[in-house]
């Protein structure tokens, strides 16, 4: 099986599992401004789940690597204060379903446009006063200089996998 054709089959098992993750880290991003170290474990036991068989062995360890040097890369962006922890720890744990480096221009355009509707919706929502009423504990919505990077990450893998399952 060429790489595509892994990387589709892997994304087709990954998606029922990761949706759900994905779900609960904005949802709780989003409602306490908090990414639960739950919720990476389990993101990175569902890549090993799987991965041990739908990829070569050798692959599965770049992969690993990769979930490695992202931590390590956005550990330094925790240090600076350019993103949190728990975003640091699951973009780190998101790496790994991620051709690197065919992937990368894609997922990076992904972000930014999720990025982008994110935070536009997020203003948004919070300005609808029966939105608010809805979500009324929400800790998104009273820090202002702050925002739930989760959703965005979460939208951003979601979209890359189902992507990647209908061979985009």
């Amino acid at each position: 099986m060429d790489a595509a054709a892994a990387a589709q089959t892997a994304a087709i098992w990954y998606l029922p599992f990761v949706i759900p993750i994905c779900l609960w880290v904005a949802y709780s991003d989003l409602s306490r401004m908090k990414i639960p170290n739950k919720a990476v474990v389990a993101l990175t036991a569902v890549f090993l789940a799987i991965a041990i068989f739908v990829f070569p062995l050798a692959e599965v360890g770049l992969r690993i690597l990769q979930l490695l040097v992202v931590l390590a890369i956005t550990f330094l962006m925790t240090v600076i204060r350019i993103i949190g922890a728990g975003d640091a720890k699951f973009a780190a744990a998101m790496a790994p379903f991620v051709m690197f480096p065919e992937d990368m221009t894609m997922l990076l355009g992904l972000f930014a446009v999720a990025t982008v509707v994110g935070f536009t919706t997020h203003r948004l929502a919070r300005a609808i006063p029966a939105i608010r009423r809805a979500t009324p504990n929400w800790e998104s919505w009273v820090r202002k200089k702050d925002f739930p990077m989760g959703y965005p990450l979460s939208a951003t893998l979601m979209i890359y996998l189902i992507m990647k399952a209908i061979g985009l």
